[in-house]
């Protein structure tokens, strides 16, 4: 029982430290990371790189993945990208058998003491993240001494010794290592435990060996859970990520049986088993790297091939077409940049239905249409479904996912958007409301013409929000428009060229026209408070 503890709260801490390393990295540069990976993503060596440096980091090869994911759902990165990436992480988690067969763990109680003193007693916010990164990293291997204390006094366990051995036969290794790191969801703690039998003389390489080749296959579990839900694509390169290790363990598995693999490895350390196991974990995966990069993207295409993407054409804009969260059972690196990307295109999306709602109510005030009428209220329904839609999304996140304060003010400036849009296409259904009521019949030439030129006006606003001081200018132009409008309605009914009703409707359609662009002013603001806090790229989206 007492082995049992101390193996599990050795675990807790070792889990512990690996996602307070990761949370630090989030706020270090959470926000940061679409343009890193944009950027590095281009050559497949750079990206490999990258990925491997990001695991290292976060000590966690499931943590990126999942992060890879999500950034393909959130379609910030694409799959043939993500496959790269996923290859540098499954080398990056081999550094933390690396750093554990060094030795490191014996300064890991001055690294959590320099990080915790970082995160309480320093006041600049900027070495915090420094602080909760390095504090991280220390919890970890006192978590990992930890274990390896626990599991000393089984080395007098008969039981347990004989129960080792048959590790040595391949496909029991493979499963138990599989299945066992799939449980913890990760392979960086499965492999440190097997690195803490080593270090307490219970196992040697060769019982070893194959275990840890099902310890990459296991690690997959973590991806696979958080595809579930997402998009097909996301679901893809789960796919490669299981090839990838499934395709690596048939390989060295082989090698293992056939040649002296294992002996060769053993020859570098002989007086460390921890570092013969961190060295084969390490030659697995640079291994397998190696031999799959030319082949990269085949390994994306028969993901494809295996899970065909849908060909959805939605012309109504009906549904969620961006907002596919993932499941938020641990906080993970990328969460809170994939869900501001969600949010930015799910948002975009709500414009432009809106949009469409007030150019076709402008087309209705000259030619009504009674299908068109019907088109307008749907899609009114549309926009109110994504406004509750994306608030609760934006309110979840809040609560679960964003620590970093410049995300935070991203997220709630795309909140404050979703009144205004809505609001939007509340007035654009008011100036429908106007059309079906023959208004037409009361227009001569000069108010077509003026309808024609607050169209025009509103398109121009349309096609500067993403520029608040453009966007200022204009809506100031837009309100002079308005007034002269309502100037010329009051002449013509003083000179009876309208009777009193057509002049109440137009003004109604007036001031429905002043504040649609008032509302798009705000929204034109919201996104210029984005751009100055947090770098979210251009506002064009692909429908």
């Amino acid at each position: 029982m007492k082995i049992a503890i101390g193996l599990l709260g050795g675990l807790a801490l070792f889990l512990y430290g690996m996602q307070m390393m990761s949370n630090g990295l989030e706020e270090a540069a959470g926000n940061k990371l679409k343009k890193i990976l944009e950027n590095l993503t281009a050559n497949r060596f750079i990206a490999i790189l990258t990925g491997a440096i990001i695991t290292a980091l976060i000590q966690s090869s499931s943590a990126t993945t999942v992060m890879v994911v999500g950034f393909v759902n959130a379609r910030m990165m694409t799959l043939r990208q993500a496959v790269w990436i996923i290859m540098g992480a499954n080398i990056g988690t081999t550094i933390t058998g690396q750093l554990i067969a060094l030795d490191i763990g014996a300064v890991a109680p001055l690294l959590a003491f320099v990080g915790v003193f970082l995160i309480y007693f320093v006041k600049n916010e900027h070495l915090k993240p420094i602080g909760m990164i390095l504090a991280g990293l220390g919890i970890l291997f006192i978590g990992m001494g930890n274990m390896s204390s626990a599991m000393a006094p089984l080395r007098e366990s008969k039981l347990f010794i004989d129960l080792l051995t048959n590790f040595s036969n391949p496909v029991i290794g493979i499963l138990v290592g599989a299945v066992f790191t799939a449980v913890i969801q990760s392979s960086s703690a499965s492999v440190g435990i097997l690195q803490a039998l080593a270090a307490s003389g219970l196992i040697h390489l060769n019982e070893a060996v194959f275990v840890l080749f099902g310890q990459n296959i296991g690690t997959c579990i973590t991806a696979i859970i958080a595809s579930s839900g997402a998009s097909r694509e996301a679901k893809q390169t789960t796919i490669i990520h299981l090839l990838f290790n499934m395709i690596g363990t048939v390989l060295f598995t082989i090698l293992a049986i056939v040649t002296p693999l294992v002996s060769m490895v053993e020859g570098f350390t002989p007086l460390s088993t921890t570092s013969q196991i961190a060295n084969m974990h390490t030659l697995f995966n640079i291994g397998t790297t190696l031999l799959l990069i030319p082949f990269g993207n085949y390994l994306a295409a028969f993901a494809e091939y295996v899970l065909p993407n849908k060909q959805v054409v939605n012309t109504s804009g009906e549904g969620l077409l961006f907002l596919k969260p993932l499941p938020k059972s641990n906080k993970l690196l990328g969460d809170a940049a994939i869900n501001v990307q969600q949010v930015k295109y799910e948002v975009l999306h709500m414009l432009d239905l809106a949009y469409m709602n007030i150019y076709d109510s402008l087309e209705q005030l000259v030619k009504y249409d009674k299908n068109k009428h019907d088109v307008i209220v749907n899609r009114e329904k549309q926009v109110n479904y994504l406004n509750e839609q994306i608030a609760d999304y934006i309110t979840t996140a809040f609560s679960e996912n964003t620590i970093n304060p410049k995300i935070t003010h991203a997220l709630a400036s795309y909140y404050l958007m979703l009144a205004d849009l809505e609001r939007m296409s509340d007035y654009a259904i008011n100036v429908e409301n106007q059309a079906s009521l023959n208004l037409q019949q009361y227009l001569s030439e000069s108010y077509h013409v003026m309808i024609d030129n607050i169209g025009e006006q509103t398109r121009k606003m349309h096609s500067l929000l993403d520029d608040a001081e453009l966007a200022e200018s204009q809506d100031k132009i837009i309100d002079e428009l308005i007034r002269n409008s309502r100037n010329d309605v009051i002449y013509d009914l003083k000179n009876k060229q309208i009777n009193s009703e057509a002049g109440i409707m137009l003004s109604r359609i007036l001031t429905d026209f002043e504040r649609i662009n008032d509302h798009a002013l705000n929204v034109a603001q919201e996104f210029g408070k984005i751009s100055l806090e947090y770098d979210d790229g251009p506002l064009v989206i692909d429908m």
